[in-house]
């Protein structure tokens, strides 16, 4: 359990935000300080990912689907009693699976879908707390170069700005679970050992519904 006094009332933190912010990373490092198992994506088990990078409006729907259904498989498989004791820090929200697909499906697509989603998303639970990476497109891009995986490479600039738009617009209307929103431009909880002791206070303290820290993203919440 927590080794920080306050955040043992967190029983699953899910850390999400765009591609290249750091989720997996960060949701590691929280896991390895509470003692707390880890639920992860895992992109490459998507067949189509690959080639919704190459085409995105070719594979898309399939992409999503595959996604949708693995996300399912495994929040079913962490609410089986016991399969995690301990207490959970995820990499993703299952909720902004539907994020995803209003940015990447067509209309027709969508629909469809959405028929799909809405079967399965109430037998999801809420996580605890949501921890929101937040970074600049530009930044998010020179990440994404820098870790080198070669299917992301062709990610455009301008995809990434509308995925952080997206982002944005989707969280103005959460009210799932608490949200921590954490700007990540210049605080590197992940390498930095001062700035990750200071997002465990933060967190320790977070008694709210709504908070903002070193945030190039401040928004109105509904």
């Amino acid at each position: 359990m927590a080794t920080t006094p306050g955040l043992e009332r967190f029983r699953h933190i899910a850390v999400e935000g765009p591609i290249g912010v750091g989720k997996s990373t960060l949701a590691r490092k929280l896991a390895a300080h509470l003692g707390a198992d880890t639920l992860l994506e895992q992109p490459l088990e998507n067949p189509f990912l690959s080639r919704f990078y190459e085409d995105m409006p070719g594979y898309a729907f399939q992409t999503q689907l595959a996604f949708l259904f693995q996300r399912v498989k495994q929040m079913h498989a962490a609410a089986q009693p016991g399969m995690f004791a301990s207490a959970v820090v995820s990499d993703f929200l299952f909720a902004k699976d539907a994020l995803f697909a209003r940015l990447n499906l067509s209309d027709d697509e969508f629909r469809l879908y959405g028929q799909m989603y809405a079967q399965v998303a109430p037998q999801v639970r809420e996580p605890d707390l949501v921890v929101w990476l937040q970074a600049p497109p530009a930044t998010l891009l020179q990440r994404i170069r820098r870790r080198a995986i070669p299917m992301e490479q062709g990610i455009a600039l301008d995809y990434l700005q509308r995925l952080c738009d997206a982002y944005v617009e989707y969280f103005h209307g959460y009210d799932g679970a608490p949200v921590f929103a954490l700007g990540t431009e210049r605080f590197n909880p992940v390498d930095r050992d001062a700035d990750f002791a200071a997002l465990l206070e933060r967190l320790a303290a977070f008694r709210g519904r709504r908070e903002f820290f070193n945030s190039h993203v401040e928004i109105p919440f509904t």
